[in-house]
């Protein structure tokens, strides 16, 4: 080693302070970078771990294959696995007491299939024969059917059909038993009658849904009886997960002779992988990638750089006094690199290794919390990628580099007796430190001499701002971010809010909307009459997708006005209540029958399918306060016939629980049931429905007590299996968005304190002068006061136009999928503009109390921090 390097050694040996500083900076941004790198990997890994447990492990799949065509798909070279499957078809359960769920639903799986798809064995063995069967534990629990493991079962097993379209047509598992007033209205046809033993008892499949008609029990599929003669499924597992896997099926079905449309693609899996076959998402995807990770890589280089540039002073009075005996430009830079390094040495293991820990515990304390409100069978475990560790060394290593690049560049030009004296540090021209007459006589002489010291101390000043504009942006940019994909969670989600739906056909509907909502484990519902109307609107009232609409269109009157679809929800008064405490008004102010007003929902969410994106939008231009004509349309007669005209209430965003977002054209508005008796018309007989939503804390239970009260003419679908899956999507991304959110602040906020705080350390001698002229602890407080609102000024007039920027590139880059207006988070705004000011004040004085203590006199003669 030489001479060199040993006094830079015991350089930062002696200046122990300002060494620990600038490694705690480099820490801070090698542990922000490692945990943000490992929270995403590990909360992807969550999501694909969590999606095999309920669907299964497959990337894509092919329906009606053939023997010839398997064996294909077995033999590609890209294929790791293949689960083959069945559905053998329904046989008539005897003696089930679940009236909604009067079948067995047979399914065939190879030995593939046991072991990627989520079935659960409680007792016994899978199948391994086709005359073998392993039945679902809720036949036991639901149906009241009592059968176990050695018995067997003699089954007429058959098909379900329907009319759709007027045609017959086989229904499946996501078709829920078809029921009119009470009576069964699909047909079941016999194929053939099969004997199983029974051999193994699993619990209840996730993949299969609450209200399907069939208990589901898995037989064995023996892959070698496949011919020409009897197609299957097969749900391949690919070897390598990539983003050509999308072409490479496509190609494969074609070559197999596979229609495109009996092609699926396991989506829900898929995006976890960070892998799309819509151009969109992929787009949106990548450039959301990019800006986040830019936005990251920004902070991190400000937190490093910060921590060498506030101590640029002293490393220049160093580097100048190797001048004064010798030592070349070259031996000065490498003396600043060689400081790089050994601070980088120090820092990026350590760094590494407090965000890996910060995140292991942070998700030991999430875990159970996690599992519980969500029945996770899956953790949330710590997920380490070679990625990961690459990312975080580089751009630590990057950013040491930049951040000692750059003073030792500036010191090596500048002569040895003014980097002695630090000359070019400290600016004392008469232009320099000119300050506003108007802000002496507005705040006094303190402030003048406060901003003063900020004009003379130019680097400093402007490396705090710095900071503090970094700190802004940050904050901003990933609460927008967060808040972003929420919001495109939710629209392309299926806007379930309830976890049972209860259709009413009978006469009492009063008394049985009361028993059922009397039911303990119900935390809320909302009983409904639904009537189906038409209402027109003129042009200037229409969306822009509607204005100038053909005048061929049957829609559009000889007026130009536009025929809308009305759904109109008439809601009894407990529902009314709740809903109106949701939206923000006086539910009393709705239920007056000769003043009649509605709650129009004038948003509205939809997929356009040519342009592949989810689209939020106004339905119709209204003001709160005019008329709107309830009609019921003739088709017949081409007719608008009036029903009633109420007012506009209020205009909302939310939708009452049951209640989906129509398409364009179609508009929902609520109303009292009081005013339901008044849209009934003798010329027209309205269509109108009663269904109850129902949330609960155990939705299987209730649908058992509701069944076990034996309403007639009721039907019963639970739905709380869609309802979970969206509420733990949802609620993960929570966790995500708030932890992130959470880290993003304590860099911040430590990035500021480390800024500012060795800011004030360095200036020491400056105030220890200020207080030998004669400037009192008063006088002292109010200066440091006005400096910290001269920082928070300067940094939040740049801070927040820049965070507006990035903002809308992140609106910009989630507009390829997702369209909706962009709206500035004015509540974050509000709340950073105080924090700033918080931090900024807090971080002075905190640091200008310790330097209160200081004596005047050593404080004079100090030359290092």
């Amino acid at each position: 080693m030489n001479i060199v390097n040993k006094l830079t050694l015991r350089s930062l040996k002696q200046n122990k302070r300002r060494t620990l500083v600038t490694i705690i900076g480099v820490v801070i941004s090698v542990a922000m970078i490692t945990a943000v790198a490992t929270l995403s990997e590990s909360f992807l890994n969550l999501m694909i771990k969590q999606t095999i447990a309920m669907d299964g492990e497959w990337h894509y799949g092919m329906s009606d294959v053939d023997g010839d065509q398997l064996k294909a798909i077995k033999e590609d070279k890209a294929t790791k696995s293949v689960v083959v499957s069945r559905d053998r078809g329904y046989a008539h359960l005897e003696g089930s007491d679940n009236r909604s769920k009067p079948f067995l639903f047979i399914a065939q799986y190879n030995a593939a299939g046991f072991e990627h798809f989520p079935m659960k064995l409680r007792e016994g063995r899978f199948p391994a024969a086709e005359n073998e069967i392993m039945i679902s534990d809720e036949i036991a629990d639901t149906a009241k059917v009592e059968l176990k493991i050695g018995d067997t079962l003699n089954l007429e097993v058959g098909q379900r059909l329907g009319k759709r379209d007027g045609e017959i047509v086989r229904l499946g598992q996501n078709t829920p038993l078809l029921v009119e007033e009470d009576k069964i209205v699909e047909d079941f046809a016999a194929e053939a009658t099969e004997s199983y033993t029974i051999v193994g008892i699993m619990e209840r499949p996730d993949w299969e849904q609450a209200w399907a008609p069939g208990y589901t029990v898995v037989s064995f599929l023996d892959e070698q009886l496949i011919g020409a003669d009897k197609t299957v499924k097969a749900q391949v597992i690919m070897k390598e997960v990539k983003s050509s896997l999308y072409g490479h099926a496509k190609q494969l079905a074609e070559e197999i002779g596979i229609d495109k449309n009996k092609l699926k693609f396991n989506n829900g899996l898929l995006r976890y992988y960070g892998i799309s076959n819509t151009e969109n998402v992929r787009s949106m995807m990548l450039s959301l990638a990019a800006i986040i990770m830019a936005i990251i890589i920004v902070g991190s280089v400000s937190l490093i750089y910060n921590a060498f540039a506030i101590s640029v002073s002293e490393r220049s009075r160093y580097l100048g006094m190797l001048s004064s005996v010798g030592a070349t430009k070259r031996q000065k830079r490498n003396s600043v690199f060689f400081e790089g390094a050994v601070i980088g040495l120090i820092s990026i293991p350590i760094g590494f290794a407090c965000g890996l820990l910060g995140i292991w515990i942070t998700f030991k304390f999430i875990n159970s919390t996690i599992q519980g409100a969500l029945e996770l069978t899956e953790t949330l475990t710590v997920t380490v990628t070679p990625m990961t560790i690459a990312i975080a060394c580089a751009v630590s290593i990057l950013t040491i580099f930049i951040s000692t690049y750059i003073p030792a560049r500036r010191a090596s030009r500048i002569s040895a007796i003014d980097a002695i004296r630090q000359s070019t540090d400290v600016k004392l021209t008469g232009k320099a430190v000119r300050t506003s007459k108007l802000i002496r006589k507005l705040f006094g002489i303190e402030a003048e001499i406060g901003l003063k010291n900020l004009k003379r101390n130019k680097r400093k000043y402007q490396a705090t701002v710095f900071s503090l504009v970094i700190s802004i942006v940050l904050f901003l940019s990933v609460s927008y971010f967060t808040d972003t994909l929420k919001k495109s969670m939710v629209l392309s989600q299926d806007g379930i809010n309830f976890d049972i739906k209860v259709s009413l056909y009978n006469d009492e509907k009063a008394d049985t909307i009361k028993k059922i909502g009397s039911l303990p484990t119900i935390s809320d519902y909302n009983a409904i009459q639904e009537f189906y109307m038409t209402s027109r609107f003129a042009q200037e009232k229409l969306p822009a997708q509607l204005k100038g609409g053909d005048s061929t269109d049957e829609r559009v009157g000889k007026d130009g006005g536009y025929l809308y679809d009305l759904n109109v929800y008439a809601l009894d008064d407990n529902s009314l209540q709740a809903y109106a405490k949701e939206v923000g008004v006086d539910w009393k102010a709705y239920t007056d029958v000769n003043n009649p007003a509605a709650i129009v929902v004038d948003t509205i969410v939809y997929k356009d399918e040519i342009a592949s994106k989810y689209v939020e939008m106004k339905a119709v231009n209204l003001n709160v306060g005019e008329p709107l004509d309830l009609e019921y349309h003739d088709y017949d007669t081409n007719k608008d016939i009036a029903a009633l005209q109420v007012k506009v209430g209020t205009l909302t965003d939310k939708q009452p629980m049951g209640a989906f977002s129509p398409g364009i054209g179609g508009l929902n508005i609520v109303v009292s049931d009081r005013l339901a008796a008044q849209l009934y018309n003798e010329e027209y007989e309205p269509r109108t429905s009663t269904i109850m939503y129902i949330n609960s804390s155990d939705p299987m239970k209730t649908q058992q007590q509701i069944e076990e009260q034996k309403h007639e003419r009721i039907s019963v679908y639970n739905i709380y299996q869609a309802r979970e899956r969206e509420r733990q999507m949802l609620l993960l991304m929570q966790v995500f968005t708030y932890g992130f959110i959470s880290l993003i602040t304590a860099i911040s906020v430590a990035n500021i304190f480390n800024t500012i705080s060795t800011s004030i350390s360095l200036r020491k001698r400056e105030f220890a002068m200020l207080k030998s002229i004669g400037m009192t602890p008063k006088g002292f407080n109010k200066m440091i006061n006005y400096e910290s609102i001269f920082y928070g000024v300067k940094s939040l007039l740049y801070g927040l136009p820049l965070s507006g920027i990035c903002m809308y590139l992140i609106y910009w880059s989630t507009s390829k999928t997702f369209s909706f207006t962009f709206e500035l988070p004015w509540v974050d705004v509000i709340e950073v503009i105080a924090i700033v000011f918080l931090i900024v004040i807090t971080a002075m004085m905190y640091s200008s109390s310790k330097v209160k203590r200081e004596n005047i006199i050593d404080a004079l003669k100090q030359e290092n921090i």
